[in-house]
């Protein structure tokens, strides 16, 4: 890897990230499955525009700790874990981006801690109204009627060791079937009864792809086979906690300057409906700018990085003109 991987107790915990270039800091979160490596593009780009880029292993990932208790994931944990690194670094704010449940937490610490935060320029994830009902009771109905990730990933054991079983294949499984929205909506084309996630999704090709290179792959397959997928599934294992917690801002706006960036094949975006896009501007006050990019899915930042490092370098350069 390019890049120095260095460390810091923060909340508790020993926090791995990357640390590149000097300027207006913007920490890049990532999701599952990721690294913070996953923003290799977007660090460089960042950096050589006059930006300091930090892209943190999240808790449960990577070179970072993995606690065991689900409790650890909850949304009071990880926004001390973002608030933490702010203060490890010595930075009073930061513009924070992040990428699947990393948008999540951008979206939600532009709320717990708007004081510790210039503006927020999350990816693939749009902020959507808050739940009225729990995510568990949701996931179960929705399984039901086929197969669902989010409930299977809440028990305990099956997940963990089919996903671990072969890393490699589990990488390369979820990553190429989230890359196209149609492709992996085909999961719900089968029964939860007798199926693990893998089963649900289309086989990969082989390596290498246009976006995903054999050299970047096999870092992540060798973190992934040295950690396993516990760490990233308690973040799924948290989500009721997450929304008991969140329930002190369901109705608050983001009020920092934003912006959303998705691919036009973005599996979440498909799943809630094109109008999601357009309801973000109930809840985010300041929210200058949605960019779609063309034939990109989930890991939009891998797929179309150029794209991606210019929408995020022409959002900050806004900020910079007020």
């Amino acid at each position: 890897m390019e890049f120095e991987m260095k460390q810091a107790t923060v909340n508790g915990i020993k926090m791995s990230f990357i640390d590149e270039g000097e300027g207006t800091p913007v920490v890049l979160c990532h999701g599952f499955p990721g690294l913070g490596y996953l923003w290799r593009h977007q660090i460089k780009a960042l950096a050589r525009a006059g930006y300091r880029a930090i892209a943190p292993d999240m808790r449960g990932y990577g070179r970072t700790d993995a606690p065991k208790d689900v409790q650890s994931y909850d949304r009071e944990t990880t926004i001390a874990d973002m608030t933490g690194l702010l203060d490890a670094l010595d930075l009073d704010k930061a513009v924070f981006s992040g990428n699947d449940f990393g948008a999540i937490l951008a979206w939600d610490i532009a709320r717990w801690a708007p004081e510790r935060v210039i503006a927020v320029a999350p990816v693939s994830v749009p902020i959507i109204p808050y739940p009225e009902e729990r995510p568990s009771v949701t996931d179960a109905r929705l399984a039901e009627n086929h197969f669902y990730h989010v409930f299977y990933f809440q028990e305990k054991g099956p997940a963990d060791e089919e996903l671990a079983q072969d890393p490699g294949l589990t990488l390369a499984t979820i990553m190429w079937s989230l890359s196209d929205g149609d492709r992996w909506l085909s999961n719900f084309n089968h029964p939860y009864e007798g199926n693990g996630y893998l089963d649900v999704l289309p086989k990969p090709p082989a390596l290498p792809w246009d976006w995903f290179s054999k050299d970047v792959f096999a870092y992540f397959e060798s973190e992934f086979k040295r950690t396993g997928f516990t760490g990233g599934l308690n973040w799924y294992r948290a989500m009721d906690l997450v929304w008991e917690q969140n329930s002190r801002i369901a109705d608050q706006k983001v009020e920092v300057p934003a912006a959303f960036i998705t691919g036009t094949s973005e599996p979440v975006v498909k799943l809630f409906g094109a109008e999601s896009l357009d309801n973000m501007h109930q809840l985010v006050s300041d929210l200058r700018h949605i960019y779609l990019i063309e034939d990109a899915g989930h890991f939009v930042m891998m797929e179309k990085p150029e794209q991606v490092s210019a929408a995020l370098i022409e959002f900050l350069g806004s900020l910079k003109e007020e």
